[in-house]
């Protein structure tokens, strides 16, 4: 659909990895111009949209922050975009400007029989930022469509319906130790040697697994980082260790346990939660329109990345994830997104808003 690439390919040339500004600008201002709809921006930066009325309320949901371009992405202060061999190539087309275009004019064109919405936030990239603000906010959809990418998951050129995804919780191991000269190991106490010792608690975690909606979520817990000493020759007084946890609905790896051994404490850094759908009736109506918006035969899948629907799912809406991109196209240099994929995302988002 025209609208939807040359909306796509606007939206991808603006930069948004350091200010969201210019690109919530753009988004603002063509759903004024466009939509008969109201349109908020609110402080942190979200662009809402609604219309229609109804006892159900749904929500296509997207962000505008990418993350940082390569350099051969940008030029003359914009992003680069191309259009080659049926697909549009830029930083954000497939994570996820081309889905938020896509969303954009299904939003527009749908005449919905519930109360619609058009999200797109900021700061998805670092933490979920736009989204917690606008759940602080109030926003509560009892729907949501997160436009995030669930293509070529089931089978190749097919678009699929994500009713859950994995979460990460990131954590720092700290252990503390005496120092000594290394020459009298015996006078000091090893951080490393403890250290290690929570490694191996790490190590004979049982990874949690979940089911949802009859798909299996399965975890992993792993160590990816480890600093300790200062120099050869002195015992190390501290060491730490990075863990990055990948968790499930419902269920999180008992890594507290390394605080039995001496000296060794547990803190959290990061957790973005995982999502599961709740309810199989809006899965299977988010999987009917997939299905007539398309030739392939798309499925119930799960996704290995957290995305938005896990704090709106915290919040008590009921999501799936349906999107463009495909895996292994967000955040490389050269990131794409299929154009006949974006028409066939316009088709289902206006498909599903007009049937919840």
């Amino acid at each position: 659909m025209k609208d939807v690439r040359e909306l796509a390919a606007r939206l991808v040339s603006i930069p948004s990895h350091a200010d969201e500004t210019a690109a919530g600008d753009a988004i603002e201002g063509w759903l004024r111009e466009h939509a008969d709809a109201d349109v908020v921006r609110d402080a942190a930066g979200n662009v809402v949209a609604r219309k229609g009325s109804g006892d159900v309320s749904l929500a296509l949901v997207g962000h505008h922050d990418v993350v940082p371009p390569a350099a051969e992405q940008v030029e003359n202060g914009e992003y680069v975009v191309e259009e080659r061999d049926g697909r549009l190539y830029g930083r954000g087309s497939a994570d996820m400007k081309g889905a938020v275009a896509a969303a954009m004019v299904a939003f527009r064109d749908a005449a919905p029989d519930c109360e619609l919405i058009f999200a797109s936030f900021v700061g998805e990239e670092t933490g979920g930022v736009g989204a917690r603000a606008a759940i602080k906010g109030g926003f509560a959809p009892d729907y949501a469509v997160v436009a995030e990418g669930s293509t070529n998951y089931s089978a190749e050129g097919v678009t699929d319906v994500v009713v859950a995804h994995k979460g990460r919780r990131g954590s720092t191991i700290t252990a503390v130790g005496e120092a000594a000269h290394a020459s009298e190991p015996e006078a000091g106490e090893n951080a490393v040697y403890r250290a290690c010792d929570a490694v191996d608690v790490v190590r004979e975690l049982t990874f949690p697994t979940v089911d949802v909606l009859g798909e299996r979520v399965r975890g992993s817990v792993a160590v990816t980082e480890i600093d300790g000493g200062a120099a050869w020759n002195v015992i190390p007084e501290t060491c730490t260790v990075t863990v990055d946890e990948r968790t499930v609905p419902g269920e999180r790896a008992p890594l507290e346990r390394v605080e039995e051994v001496a000296g060794v404490s547990w803190t959290v850094d990061q957790d973005l939660p995982p999502m599961a759908c709740d309810d199989e009736a809006f899965a299977e109506t988010t999987l009917a329109a997939a299905r007539d918006a398309q030739e392939g035969d798309p499925k119930l899948v799960t996704k290995p990345h957290a995305t938005d629907a896990g704090w709106l799912a915290g919040a008590g809406t009921t999501c799936v994830v349906c999107g463009a991109s495909e895996p292994g196209e967000a955040h490389t240099k050269t990131e794409s997104v299929g154009l006949d994929v974006l028409d066939r995302c316009y088709r289902i988002y206006k498909t599903i808003a007009e049937r919840a």
